[in-house]
């Protein structure tokens, strides 16, 4: 089974409730419409602090159920799915690139990837570490996370989201901490894996967006 579409219908955090006339959900493109990512595109998620766009990608993905409205996968709630579809889903359809990247400080690069690629034997070694000589930190594949620059720990958690099978590929402010040579280089990365699994990107920005051909751009 592929994963074709992620539809929202009338989709709202909790936490917005009784302000659906105010911003932000006023001037949002998302919350309270029906909207539907299909896999192969490529969507921008336009928002500004305190919209919800890491509330987004946590309903998306299953983290979080305080919203009202329904988040369909093909044509089925979300919330009606099992703890094993949901492992499914997560191991085999759905990648998740938080914004707080989630990195283990006491293992190296290479060992927060493996830890992932261990359990989807998504990539071999040599293609890993061909990306991360494309971001330029193959040499800092054995130093420890706490010991890598914000932006470094950013490509490592870039490369470690993509080791494994995705229909759709969540990415949560992915080049924050990169600069404008670097943002090219992850955008191309991206671009390749989402293509060659013709898979769908959603991809958040708060002013600062990965350098994708966008299918479509939404305002949060």
């Amino acid at each position: 089974m592929r994963l074709d579409t992620i539809q929202l219908r009338d989709a709202l955090p909790c936490v917005f409730r009784g302000a659906e006339t105010e911003p932000p959900v006023s001037g949002s493109q998302i919350w309270l419409h029906d909207v539907t990512f299909t896999r192969g595109g490529v969507y921008m998620i336009e928002a500004e602090s305190g919209t919800g766009k890491s509330s987004l990608c946590s309903y998306i993905y299953g983290n979080r159920h305080d919203y009202t409205g329904s988040i369909l996968f093909n044509g089925k709630d979300i919330r009606n799915f099992s703890v094993k579809e949901w492992c499914d889903l997560r191991c085999r359809h759905i990648a998740l690139l938080p914004q707080e990247m989630r990195l283990f400080p006491e293992l190296t690069a290479m060992e927060n990837i493996e830890i992932k690629n261990r359990l989807t034997g998504c990539k071999s070694r040599e293609e890993i570490l061909a990306m991360l000589d494309r971001l330029e930190i193959a040499g800092k594949a054995d130093v420890p996370a706490s010991r890598l620059s914000i932006g470094q720990q950013q490509r490592v958690a870039i490369v470690r989201a993509l080791c494994q099978p995705f229909d759709f590929l969540l990415l949560d402010e992915p080049v924050s901490h990169l600069d404008a040579r670097n943002n090219a280089v992850v955008a191309s990365i991206v671009a390749e894996e989402a293509a060659s699994r013709d898979a769908g990107v959603i991809a958040t920005s708060v002013g600062y967006a990965i350098a994708l051909e966008v299918t479509r751009k939404y305002s949060l």
